[in-house]
This record gives C-alpha cells, sequence and structure tokens, in this order.
C-alpha cells in the first residue's frame, strides 16, 4: 500500500452519510455503507452525490447494502466492499439506533429491538477485524450505569485485540450551533499499530471549547422584538446568521420545505423559549438545543412564525447548502433523518484525530517511509 492511498472506511446505519460527510473530509474513502430505511438511503445518495459534485467529484453516491443489518454475513460485506481482497488499512464506522438508550426514549436499552443493533455493530467488529472503528451514540448510554455495565462487557471482548477509548463530546466545542452531547468510542487494532501504548488525542477546540458557559449568551425575547447581539460570542456559534439576511432563500435547495404553520402558538412564544415540551423557539443569537425531529416537532424559527425548514435544519447540523435532498420525499422523513446525524464539523474532527493518529502509529505508513 502506498502512503498517499486513502484509508477505506465501511459505513454502517449510514443515514443520510453525516458521519461520512466527516471522514470523506479528513481524507479518508467510503467504500461500502448500509442503510435499511429505503428513504433514507435515496436521500443519502442524491444528498452525497450532489455534495460530492460541487466539491469536483464525479464519484456518485449510492448506499451499497439496503438489507438489514442483521442479515448481512461478515463475508458479503468484505466480499461487496472489497471485491479485489482486503486493503492493508481499512476501518469501520457507524452510529446505530439510539432510541432505546435516550433519556427521552422508552430506555430498554440493550433489550430493545433498536438497541440490540449496538451488540450487532460489535459483533460485526470481532468478525470483520477492522483496523480501527469508530461508534457514535448518545451520552446516556455511557451516564446510565445499567447501560454502561452491558456495554463494557460488550467491549471488553474486543479488548485483547484493540486499543480503545471513550469519550462524550459536545458539539457546540467545535464550531457547530448546537447544544448536543454524543458518546463517541475509538478502537484501533494493536498489531495494526506499532506503539505498545494507545495514546490517542481527542480532537480539541481551543477556541470553543466549554461554550456554553464561556459566553454571555442571550436571555428569552419577545417574539418579532429587536434584540442587539451580545458582544463576544462567535457568530457560527449563533442560529441568526444560518437563518436570517439569506437572500433569494426560495432559490436555495430545500430552502422552503417547511411545514406550513397552522396554530396561533407560532406568533406568540417568545424568542429562545425552548423550554416547552413542543415549539420551542430557537433564538437568533444563541445555539440550537440538540437536532432531534419527531411527531412534526421541528423548533420555531427566530424571528418567523413558521417552524424551520429543512436547509435549516441541515446547516445546524453543518452540512453545506450544496447538499441537495430530493423534492418529493415527505418532510417528516427529511427532519427525522436530519436529526438522527452526526454534525458533519464533529464529525470531521473526529475522523482527522483518526487519520492523524494512524499517520504517525500505523505499520503500513511506518513501513512505507
Amino acid at each position: 500500500m502506498k502512503q498517499k492511498e486513502k484509508i477505506s472506511v465501511l459505513s454502517f446505519f449510514s443515514g443520510g452519510g453525516f458521519l461520512d460527510m466527516g471522514f470523506e473530509q479528513a481524507g479518508f474513502s467510503v467504500v461500502w455503507t448500509n442503510e435499511n430505511n429505503a428513504l433514507f438511503a435515496r436521500m443519502h445518495a442524491e444528498g452525497i452525490t450532489s455534495w460530492r459534485k460541487s466539491k469536483g467529484n464525479g464519484v456518485k453516491a449510492e448506499v451499497f447494502n439496503t438489507s438489514s443489518i442483521v442479515e448481512i454475513s461478515p463475508n458479503n460485506i468484505i466480499k461487496e466492499a472489497f471485491p479485489n481482497g482486503k486493503p492493508a488499512l481499512f476501518g469501520v464506522i457507524g452510529g446505530p439506533p439510539c432510541q432505546d438508550f435516550s433519556s427521552s426514549g422508552n430506555n430498554k436499552g440493550f433489550r430493545g429491538k433498536n438497541g440490540k443493533l449496538t451488540k450487532t455493530y460489535f459483533n460485526y467488529i470481532n468478525s470483520i477485524s477492522p483496523d480501527f472503528f469508530v461508534f457514535e451514540n448518545v451520552k446516556n448510554l455511557f451516564n446510565n450505569n445499567k447501560h454502561r455495565r452491558r456495554l463494557e462487557l460488550i467491549l471488553k471482548t474486543l479488548e485483547d485485540r484493540y486499543f480503545i477509548e471513550k469519550k462524550i463530546l459536545n458539539s457546540i466545542d467545535f464550531g457547530v450551533p448546537q447544544d448536543r452531547n454524543r458518546l463517541f468510542i475509538v478502537g484501533i487494532k494493536k498489531r495494526s499499530v506499532k506503539p505498545k501504548e494507545f495514546v490517542f488525542a481527542w480532537p480539541l477546540s481551543y477556541k470553543y471549547k466549554n461554550a456554553l458557559t464561556k459566553y454571555n449568551w442571550p436571555n428569552v425575547h419577545k417574539f418579532q422584538n429587536g434584540t442587539q447581539m451580545p458582544e463576544g460570542i462567535p457568530h457560527e456559534l449563533c442560529i441568526g446568521p444560518l437563518m436570517l439576511n439569506k437572500e433569494n432563500e426560495r432559490k436555495v435547495p430545500n430552502g422552503i420545505d417547511y411545514f406550513e404553520p397552522y396554530s396561533e402558538s407560532f406568533k406568540t412564544v417568545d424568542e429562545g423559549n425552548t423550554h416547552n415540551r413542543s415549539f420551542k423557539r430557537l433564538h437568533r443569537y444563541r445555539y440550537s438545543p440538540t437536532v432531534c425531529y419527531g411527531n412534526n416537532e421541528v423548533h420555531l424559527h427566530p424571528t418567523l412564525p413558521r417552524r424551520i425548514s429543512v436547509r435549516e435544519a441541515l446547516r445546524i447540523q453543518t452540512v453545506s447548502d450544496k447538499y441537495v435532498l430530493p423534492g418529493d420525499v415527505g418532510l417528516s422523513y427529511k427532519f427525522k433523518m436530519i436529526g438522527n446525524g452526526v454534525p458533519v464539523k464533529l464529525a470531521y474532527r473526529v475522523a482527522l484525530s483518526i487519520h492523524t493518529y494512524l499517520e504517525k502509529n500505523a505499520r503500513i505508513y511506518n513501513e512505507a517511509k
């Protein structure tokens, strides 16, 4: 393997491909994807293809396998991903469905239908034996004692072969305008790297570190009442620049994809009031709460009497405007897929940390020098 060849990645539970985009930006090559939801798979293909075209990449995106992950054998995955044989270095990434671990979900944990897919994911790590893996899920999988104990037992089956690190990362600490804590687990196969000790440098942004407490965030304001942006808050952490003063929004793909307002509540909820169970209105000079949409409960626009659009939700997830979703897919499916994704900026930073580690420590790279 030549040093300049891109490291191959298999993507499980690919969804809209936000995690994949972060890895592509960091220099990896996503060679195999799996998404069982047919509409998500279609949106993934169209979104990633349009994004790649904008970057001069003519490789059409497609979800390589749309079967349920539990129905695919490890051998078939390897044959589909690497028809010419396994490369010297490859990885697996994925974020299994999190509803059974979420503090706002049913909390069935590993007994739930979706929770069992986390065990399935790690079973594939054992059988496929990638050189590295990345696992992403809600923080409650680690913070809940019952879930964490079961997770630790599963990870113990990998410890003989993998260095493993776990960390909860908040997206806002990496320049994402969203308070979104997620658990990341990184594993590196011991025999694939030279060091006997695993010293993995998790991504860190000194500019945004502790963003929730370091800035003077404004309070709630009356809807459509003028307010000034406090000094010292980075514009990129605020909702306003993503949604206000955007020219010709009707001409932006997915720019007018939003639910038509039907209630007087769209006009009465204060700007920045995100404490309600529903009808949470964003503040133009604050970050968004976690993007997690279901039952049409999409956040309200800070200054307009409507819910935010698909494009605005994508921007909160730091997805490029060049990522375009098909117009004939229902809004509920679009918002659900968006809410399931990893913010691209955070995915990129995690991917870059892994790429940097492998460049310095992977045997294949060291032997090529």
